[in-house]
């Protein structure tokens, strides 16, 4: 696989999400979820992405099993990155504080049997706290070699410039794929003057750009999510339809086209997409080696122009703490 940087990293142009090894899509269960850990990384994807809530700590200690019995305990690894600074009750509430940000990332290390983490992000920003107090947090954990460097989830390109001002921002992280392109309004750019790696989170959709049409989502996040609901999921799928044809007429998956155009954008830019199984992973083999003529991009505009999904990409349960910025 390609390579990309990730602040002073090189590693795989595709990384791995793990929020699904929680449970939060439907079941799953340890020995699945390391032989997806397994697939990732003989397919050369040598980041993991997880968090401290992702199924309250199951993902990180599947990640930290998956690390000691792989003999990858020693530096030899992929870059992991974790997050912190969601709580989550109820009521569900965000805290940047130092506390609090020390006393998670302790309790994350233990779970994934590490020392330390290349990238440690605050997962939501705690509005009302000052950003020079939170930067000041994470700036002092890179001094102490708990973090390699921190990064900042659904913030908006202000936030951004504010924190790299006071501290350089490794990665930032926000919700960017072929139905979700708010980035493309001013965060993807943002970072790319500032040197910042962007990490697209949910570039398959939550899994509507699969080569199956999924049937509507039950689960707890996607069954109450606009876009997966009533006639805005029966619109969206018939849209999807159309990229599928197409994708599977020039031979390529509908998931590995997707992440081609996702990588398509820039050099400094990594999805990471999730799965629960090495078969679905499998869909993405030979993302990074696609190569999309003009006619191609032109083609996927006119079947999926930007703002074509129906139905906010979260519901207004799910939008607190997300910093909006258009």
């Amino acid at each position: 696989m390609q390579k990309r940087n990730l602040g002073r990293h090189r590693v795989g142009a595709i990384g791995l999400g793990a929020m699904s090894f929680g449970g939060i899509f439907g079941a799953t269960d340890e020995a699945t979820s390391l032989a997806t850990l397994d697939a990732a990384w003989e397919a050369g994807i040598t980041h993991f992405d997880t968090a401290n809530i992702y199924g309250s700590g199951v993902s990180e200690s599947v990640i930290g099993t998956w690390l000691r019995t792989r003999g990858h305990t020693g530096g030899s690894g992929p870059v992991i990155a974790t997050k912190a600074g969601i709580v989550d009750g109820p009521p569900r509430r965000f805290d940047n504080s130092a506390a609090c940000l020390r006393s998670e990332l302790e309790a994350s290390l233990k779970r994934l049997g590490c020392d330390h983490v290349g990238l440690f992000y605050i997962h939501r920003r705690e509005a009302a706290r000052p950003l020079e107090e939170v930067v000041g947090t994470l700036s002092r954990l890179i001094e102490e070699g708990k973090i390699g460097g921190y990064g900042l989830s659904e913030i908006a390109p202000a936030t951004l410039r504010a924190a790299h001002a006071i501290h350089p921002v490794t990665a930032v992280q926000n919700e960017y794929s072929l139905w979700s392109r708010q980035p493309e309004l001013g965060l993807i750019r943002a970072c790319a003057d500032l040197g910042v790696t962007f990490v697209a989170f949910s570039p398959l959709a939550r899994g509507m750009l699969g080569d199956t049409p999924l049937p509507r989502p039950t689960d707890g996040f996607r069954g109450a999510n606009p876009r997966f609901t009533g006639a805005n999921f029966a619109a969206n799928t018939a849209l999807v339809d159309g990229f599928r044809a197409f994708c599977r007429a020039r031979g390529w998956t509908t998931a590995a086209a997707a992440l081609a155009w996702v990588l398509h954008r820039d050099e400094h830019v990594i999805p990471i997409p999730g799965t629960r199984s090495a078969r679905h992973l499998a869909d993405w083999q030979g993302a990074d080696a696609i190569r999309f003529t003009p006619g191609d991009l032109a083609e996927i505009e006119r079947l999926l122009p930007a703002g074509f999904a129906h139905g906010d990409r979260y519901g207004d349960h799910q939008l607190h703490g997300v910093e909006r910025y258009c």
